[in-house]
C-alpha cells in the first residue's frame, strides 16, 4: 500500500518539476518580450524600438553567456546598463512612467513564471 502512495508522490513532483520553464525558455521569452514591445528602450540617451534594442541585448547575451546561470543574470548582464558608460537602460511605455529596464524585465519574468504555477 505504501508503494502506490510513494509512486504518486514521485509522479506529482516529477510533473511539477517538468512543468517549470527552463532558464533558456525564460530568457527566450524575455528576448521576445523586448523584441515585440510597443515601448521604447532608452540606451545611453537614445531611444530604440524593441526590434532594434533586441539586437544590442542579444549581442551582450552572446558575450556574457558563460557568466549567465539564471534569467536574473541575463537581465543583469545583458539588459540593465551600459558596460562602457555605466548608464542604466530605461523603458518608456505610453501612459506610464519611465522605468529602469531591469525592473521592467524582472516584472515580466515574474508574470511569466506565474503562468507555470
Amino acid at each position: 500500500m505504501r508503494i502506490p502512495f510513494l509512486f504518486s508522490v514521485i509522479l506529482f513532483f516529477s510533473v511539477f518539476v517538468s512543468a517549470q520553464p527552463t532558464t533558456e525558455q525564460e530568457i527566450q521569452h524575455l528576448l521576445n518580450y523586448v523584441k515585440t514591445t510597443p515601448c521604447q528602450y532608452e540606451r545611453n540617451g537614445d531611444l530604440h524600438a524593441g526590434k532594434d534594442a533586441i539586437k544590442h541585448i542579444q549581442k551582450k547575451y552572446d558575450y556574457f553567456e558563460d557568466e549567465i546561470q539564471s534569467s536574473e543574470d541575463f537581465i543583469k548582464y545583458s539588459a540593465t546598463k551600459s558596460t562602457i558608460s555605466g548608464r542604466k537602460y530605461h523603458v518608456i511605455c505610453k501612459n506610464k512612467s519611465k522605468q529602469e529596464s531591469a525592473a521592467w524585465l524582472l516584472e515580466e519574468l515574474k508574470r511569466f513564471r506565474a503562468t507555470y504555477q
